[in-house]
């Protein structure tokens, strides 16, 4: 059987992006191939039909690179993609985080989309391409999706915005953004920049929806061409009217007054007592097990919309929050740096109940991390953060395991944040790594990484353009009203509208991320939001400066030094030695570590300066050059006839010919000099082939 395929195709950037369906994957649910350029990304939908009894919707997505789209093959022993790598789980993250709130609120049927890539060109990443084709699948499919979503890629070079650009056109840009959204509205928006201002950002996102907007109709043309029938779901379930009476009669007063309550486990454990109250009065009197069990679980869900309606009817209204804050107000601030004895450089910053412990280390060429990533024009990383949130930091007991993807995404956040204000690698040859552990978690947890990882890298004398400080803020829309809240709880992110991190320095943004759970914001509030972000953000870094205004001069005591030595390139293999014997040699016996580079640079690291000045005069005793008219005090290796061959330094040897070897005629070149000898010669010419000639008469009349 010839399959049908059905084809749409929509300019992006400039160049045609063409969804199609009906040639792969056929037996899955919904399945699109999107393509741009020579890049093709096949993304899958499939969904079971049985409800679950779950409180939230178990939609699985994941991203998957193949080597073989790059043309490579696996490194390792097994020659296989293994377990999803950092660039993966990001890309699943933004292919999840706008196409989650474009199902039904009470959809709970299980569902999987996976993103597969079958041809990778660096002219077009796949990542967006992916939040397209993962729309595309679903929407086509018998899937509830409400509203198909695309994502874009935008960055400014040179002033100019690009679409959906190129590697190259990445690297070379001050703005990158990817922004994704419905055809109504921007949904989502991650990205970074190098001190970018606010209007700036609302600039890119704006050029960004316009074209979020001609894919998602052509996504919609897709559906039109083959479309499944959209399978019967049941309308949500509406609250029982008697037990949200009966529960706002009994209960509501406490209820605000227990979210009236500043600390999060006290507010908590009061809601709680304030509900068990409020359902043993709704049950009081009732022998009917299950009737108590139905009412008790109604009585859950009501209970918990009540909290949600109190808490943003109280911000609206009155302007004021969960812990007494006003709209714009920054919890309390502490920050500490110094506080680990032999780390490189650490501190804790603290804000209000969130807590982040950031231990910076500085270390050298071979510490790099090695980078295989489809598309990356990167080998090594020499810039690492990881972010920890264990469980203890939220009252919890769990079990350990490896970072989820919300860790490496939050990782990632801060990692982005503070590359703009790196020292290059011209200027601090060193690699550096910063590990938060989080100690207390009550919102923006990863923004209080941001502050740690700036104040640690500080501390430990790495020299930032400037300190980095982040916030997460938020949004609450009742009607036509809406409130902007700085530095949000993690209830406020929970029950609000939209929740956006934005890092940056006292000059402008650094790095920028925002999901929603509305349908759009308008220009003006967004821009709002981002001014009240800034203001947060100064007030921030002045408390920051409170601790360590500025890097120190010094790298730590415990940090290597890296001292750097320029040497001809023809002189590397003297350092090297065969099969690397002279290098291993000279870190050996000074306890440093050595890296040459083809240019000549040669890169001590040690932590010891004696060490390393030993090292270094074992390189240039090994590397020098004769230089004509200079004397050197050298040995006599061989005497000829002709004259005697001396060492003037190690390796490097010159003829001093017998009409040199003294101010008077020589008969023979032993009655002057034998093998052994230590003579004082001038260098009188090396020729084009590098030979040396050495004149002991010179040397005789010279005057020191």
């Amino acid at each position: 059987m010839i399959p049908k395929v059905h084809s749409v195709s929509v300019e992006i950037g400039g160049r045609p992006l063409i969804l199609e369906t009906g040639w792969l994957a056929k037996q899955a649910g919904g399945a699109v191939t999107v393509k741009q350029d020579e890049s093709a990304v096949l993304v899958t939908a499939v969904g079971s039909t049985e409800q679950r009894d779950f409180d939230f919707l178990p939609l699985t997505v994941d991203y998957m690179d193949r080597t073989a789209a790059s043309g490579k093959i696996p490194g390792g022993f097994l020659k296989r993609e293994g377990r999803g790598n950092e660039r993966e789980t990001l890309v699943s993250r933004l292919i999840d985080r706008p196409l989650r709130p474009q199902f039904p609120k009470h959809f709970r049927q299980e569902t999987q989309v996976i993103a597969t890539v079958l041809s990778f060109d660096p002219r077009s990443d796949t990542d967006v391409l992916s939040i397209a084709g993962a729309a595309a699948a679903c929407h086509i499919s018998d899937l509830p999706l409400e509203a198909p979503v695309a994502g874009v890629r935008i960055v400014r070079v040179d002033g100019a915005f690009i679409v959906n650009p190129s590697r190259a056109q990445m690297d070379q840009a001050d703005i990158t953004l990817i922004v994704a959204g419905t055809a109504d509205a921007i949904c989502m928006v991650e990205g970074g920049a190098k001190e970018a201002d606010e209007s700036s950002m609302i600039d890119a996102m704006d050029l960004a929806h316009a074209e979020i907007k001609k894919i998602c109709a052509a996504i919609d043309e897709l559906r039109g061409l083959c479309g499944a029938e959209k399978r019967a779901l049941a309308p949500a379930p509406k609250p029982d009217a008697a037990v949200v009476a009966k529960l706002a009669e009994v209960g509501g007063e406490s209820l605000k007054a227990a979210m009236a309550i500043p600390g999060k486990h006290e507010r908590r454990d009061a809601i709680k007592a304030a509900r068990d109250a409020a359902i043993a009065a709704l049950v009081e009197g009732l022998s009917d097990e299950a009737e108590i069990a139905r009412l008790t679980t109604a009585a859950k869900a009501v209970w918990e919309k009540m909290g949600r309606t109190a808490m943003r009817q109280r911000v609206v209204n009155e302007g004021v929050r969960l812990d007494g804050r006003v709209t714009d107000e920054v919890r309390f601030i502490l920050a500490q740096v110094g506080v680990s004895a032999r780390t490189h450089g650490s501190a804790v910053f603290t804000r209000g109940e969130t807590q982040a412990f950031c231990s910076a280390t500085i270390g050298i060429e071979e510490d790099a991390q090695r980078i295989d990533f489809a598309g990356s024009t990167e080998q090594f990383r020499r810039w690492m953060l990881q972010y920890n949130f264990p469980p203890f930091c939220t009252g919890e007991a769990r079990r350990l395991g490896g970072p989820k993807r919300r860790e490496v995404g939050h990782g990632a956040l801060a990692h982005r944040a503070l590359e703009a204000v790196l020292p290059s690698q011209a200027e601090f040859p060193y690699v550096l790594r910063v590990v938060s552990d989080v100690l207390e978690s009550n919102g923006s947890s990863s923004m209080a990484t941001v502050c740690g990882a700036s104040l640690s890298l500080m501390d430990a004398g790495v020299p930032l353009k400037r300190p980095v400080a982040g916030i997460a803020m938020g949004l609450i829309r009742e009607g036509e009203q809406y409130a902007v809240l700085s530095d949000i709880l993690g209830d406020e992110d929970h029950l609000g509208d939209m929740d956006f991190k934005v890092t940056g320095t006292e000059k402008g943004i650094t790095a920028f991320q925002m999901d929603t759970k509305i349908g759009g914001v308008p220009r003006a509030v967004m821009l709002r939001a981002l001014n009240q972000a800034k203001e947060g953000r100064l007030h921030i870094l002045d408390e920051m400066g409170k601790a360590l205004a500025k890097p120190r001069a010094e790298l730590s005591a415990w940090a290597p030094r890296i001292t750097v030595v320029q040497i001809n390139p023809d002189k590397i293999r003297d350092i090297i030695g065969p099969g690397g014997k002279t290098i291993r040699s000279i870190q050996d016996r000074t306890e440093t570590r050595l890296k040459v580079d083809d240019s000549g640079r040669v890169e001590i690291a040690s932590t010891d300066q004696t060490k390393a000045k030993q090292a270094m005069d074992l390189i240039r005793e090994l590397t020098q050059e004769a230089e004509i008219g200079k004397l050197y005090l050298g040995v006599v290796k061989r005497t000829v006839d002709f004259g005697a061959f001396v060492e003037i330094f190690p390796g490097t040897e010159g003829l001093v010919h017998i009409s040199h070897l003294a101010d008077v005629r020589v008969e023979r070149t032993t009655d002057i000099v034998r093998e052994g000898d230590e003579v004082l010669v001038r260098v009188i010419d090396i020729d084009r082939a590098g030979k040396i000639r050495l004149s002991r008469k010179d040397a005789l009349t010279s005057e020191f």
